[in-house]
């Protein structure tokens, strides 16, 4: 953010509130407040990638490869957006639709097609929770949350347990809620403790008046366990996230055993339980507090909590119409619990409560419970949802785009048989190495379904062609597919803490890179002990 000065000099104290509730995603280099070392890094990145994006698409056009010719050109474009999302020559969002745009010139699929993602219901999931944040936001309620969760027992002693606490609570969500659904309904108490500990920093005297919080590291490795934290309590359960209901159903198919709900939970529970703790180590090393002990806190906590007083009408109708968005999105997952994912009652109950459309449902109550009647003056007006950050929505409407692309013009099934040809994969442990590495890879450019929707028939029969039975390496590629952290694309939890702008996103790659690593070792090392361990896959 630009910092400015008063006439005698002296630097204008933050408002830490309207810096991490009221910014945007993307911030020239003019807004921001960089050293020279990193203003040089910043500014020679983004340069490197204006020239080495059409580089790269024109380069890879050119190779004789043995491939389809729209297959091709797909790649090529695909690569060189890859290359303007991580060196950010041009905004984030602008470089999936400058992708967007030349998948239609150069012919790869007519525009018609390639729109159509657009409408999927997880760009209306983001619209729908990013007004009700943005209401929980303006209103308060965010805060008071947040001052909630540092006043438990413990929890406000350090900016490390504060991060812990708040990934547990993440992933324990997520387990029975949609991970999109769990990051969205979170993000606005993360920002709140964010807000709490950038304030106690400046009140302490430990950050400068004039600081940027959006560039705290501490707030790096808050929003980071929040959307990875999704991830990892997704795996536990076979309702926690799409991929593990696309890849159990094919692998009842392939091999005729149906994985149960306990089986699943027995299985990757301890799996989950080593991610959470590597997660944390990863984060909180790579992205080390400013400070560790927060001196204070609790009284400072105390006296906040009692400035708040009780709920106002905006407060009361705001947690109203979260309420009610958090029942319906759990709605399902209780159903399956009690039924079966298989069950008609699911199959009926699911098909009419969408995430996408339940948020869209629980964002439209607050434009209609009033916080003054007779004056008409409701929770939220359009002036206040139109501050929502629409580039993180064309982001991710771009990423799913390139991810329906990937799958309808068949370049995921010629990458993955062609590097099961290129590898000569023969035995179970070759088979799932290779099987966690793919549906990595494939998970960092489109979404995690379809990722699991695109790997798992690929792996099957590769599996079944080397005499290995299929159920390790496919159950492998299932909990992989809930994976790639590296870029705002890859899962609906990065692209929306991206959308907090309080993540760089070199910060991001670093940290999913090396979180990409540690989770796919503890699959590939788990996973087999854990199924053997239960009897499955004999």
């Amino acid at each position: 953010m630009a910092i400015t000065s008063d006439t005698g000099g002296t630097p204008v104290k933050t408002d830490v509130e309207k810096a991490l509730l009221g910014g945007s995603t993307y911030r020239s280099l003019g807004e921001q407040r960089l050293s020279p070392a990193e203003e040089r890094f910043e500014r020679g990145r983004r340069t490197i990638g204006l020239w080495l994006a059409p580089l790269v698409s024109i380069v890879f056009l050119a190779l004789p490869l043995d491939m389809a010719g729209n297959q091709q050109t797909l790649a090529g474009i695909l690569l060189g957006v890859i290359v303007l999302w991580v060196t950010e020559p041009v905004p984030i969002p602008v470089g999936g639709l400058i992708g967007v745009a030349a998948v239609v010139v150069l012919g790869v699929a007519p525009a018609a097609d390639v729109l159509g993602p657009f409408g999927s219901s997880t760009v209306f999931t983001f619209i729908g929770a990013f007004i009700l944040a943005q209401a929980m936001l303006k209103h308060g309620l965010a805060r008071r949350f947040a001052f909630r969760m540092l006043s438990l027992p413990g929890v406000g002693k350090t900016t490390g347990r504060v991060v812990i606490t708040f990934g547990l609570i993440t992933a324990a969500l997520s387990a029975f809620v949609s991970n999109t659904a769990t990051v969205a309904m979170l993000l606005p108490t993360a920002l709140g403790i964010l807000a709490v500990i950038a304030k106690l920093m400046q009140e302490r005297g430990i950050a400068k008046a004039d600081f940027d919080p959006t560039r705290l590291r501490v707030g790096v490795a808050l929003m980071l366990m929040l959307a990875y934290g999704a991830s990892v309590g997704g795996l536990l359960t076979p309702v926690g996230t799409p991929p593990n209901l696309i890849g159990r159903d094919l692998i009842a198919e392939a091999t005729g055993e149906k994985i149960s709900f306990a089986e699943w939970m027995v299985v990757a529970f301890p799996i989950c339980a080593l991610m959470f703790v590597a997660l944390a180590v990863v984060l909180l090393l790579l992205n080390k507090p400013e400070i560790r002990h927060i001196e204070g806190v609790a009284e400072y906590v105390a006296s906040e909590r009692a400035k708040l007083g009780p709920l106002s009408r905006a407060e009361r109708n705001t947690l109203i119409a979260f309420t009610v968005t958090v029942l319906l999105w759990i709605t399902p997952g209780v159903v399956a619990l009690a039924w079966g994912s298989d069950s008609s009652q699911y199959d009926w109950i699911s098909g009419r409560l969408n995430e996408g459309i339940v948020a869209v449902l629980g964002a439209s109550l607050l434009f209609l419970l009033p916080t003054d009647w007779g004056s008409r003056q409701y929770t939220l007006n359009w002036s206040d949802a139109a501050r929502i950050d629409w580039g993180t929505i064309l982001l991710f409407g771009t990423g799913i785009i390139f991810g329906a692309l990937l799958e309808s013009s068949g370049l995921a099934k010629t990458i993955g048989e062609g590097s099961a040809d290129l590898f000569g994969l023969s035995s179970v442990v070759a088979i799932t190495a290779f099987a966690v590495l793919l549906a990595i890879i494939i998970s960092e450019t489109t979404s995690n379904t379809a990722s699991a929707a695109v790997v798992v028939p690929i792996i099957i029969p590769v599996a079944i062609a080397a005499g290995v039975n299929p159920f390790v390496p496919a159950l492998a590629a299932t909990f992989a597919a809930s994976f790639g952290f590296m870029l705002p694309v890859s899962t609906p939890q990065n692209a929306i803490v991206y959308g907090s702008g309080v993540v760089p996103i070199t910060k991001m790659i670093r940290s999913g890179f090396s979180f990409d690593i540690l989770g796919a070792i503890l699959i590939l090392l788990l996973l087999p002990l854990m199924v053997a361990l239960v009897g499955l896959g004999s």
